[in-house]
């Protein structure tokens, strides 16, 4: 028996089942091809909107549409600087049109602490820690010279070094968010 006050137990929505289903099947593929689908991703984004739309109207709408902007709009600066591909910039904004702009913040946070622990995780056993580190030192010297820009010998498409499956940091992220909410 509890003490004090008893909680209700809850349940998640069908929303949040939904984006779910869309980041495991996004992990999947990104998994097994490092690319994440524009079918999966503008189609999420786009059910999310009308499924919005129709069960709360225009503001329902949107506010799936913010929601979706948000979530673009927080991975987009990653992506210009050529340290994160297109995919997972348009999974967080899938999200975002499903959960809104708030949750999606959230997501995107924990998503970031995710993928940086697990970056660090991938460098140690692949043994690039180290070049890791020297690619970072070297960036940030840059940046601080020339100002954010994309170094060419250090962006995704050029790079040697292993690479993250970014749907995998998001999937925590969105679980972190759907836990603590």
């Amino acid at each position: 028996m509890l003490s004090g006050s008893e909680s209700k137990p809850q349940h998640m929505s069908v929303y949040q089942q939904v984006v779910i289903g869309v980041v495991l099947v996004a992990v999947a593929w990104d998994l097994s091809t490092r690319r994440i689908p524009n079918l999966l991703t503008f189609g999420a984004a786009l059910a999310g909107v009308a499924v919005h739309g129709y069960t709360a109207g225009w503001s329902g709408a949107g506010l799936a549409l913010a929601g979706w902007i948000v979530g673009a709009a927080c991975f987009f600066p990653v992506f210009m600087l050529g340290g994160m591909g297109a995919g997972d910039v348009k999974l967080l904004g899938a999200i975002g049109a499903w959960l809104g702009p708030v949750a999606t913040v959230w997501v995107a946070l924990f998503s970031g602490i995710a993928g940086g622990v697990l970056g660090l995780i991938v460098a140690l056993f692949s043994g690039y820690l180290s070049q890791a580190f020297v690619n970072i030192s070297c960036l940030l010297m840059d940046w601080r010279i020339s100002g954010p820009r994309p170094l060419p010998d250090l962006t995704l498409s050029s790079h040697r070094g292993p690479r993250l499956a970014y749907a995998v940091p998001v999937f925590a992220g969105l679980m972190m968010t759907l836990w603590l909410k």
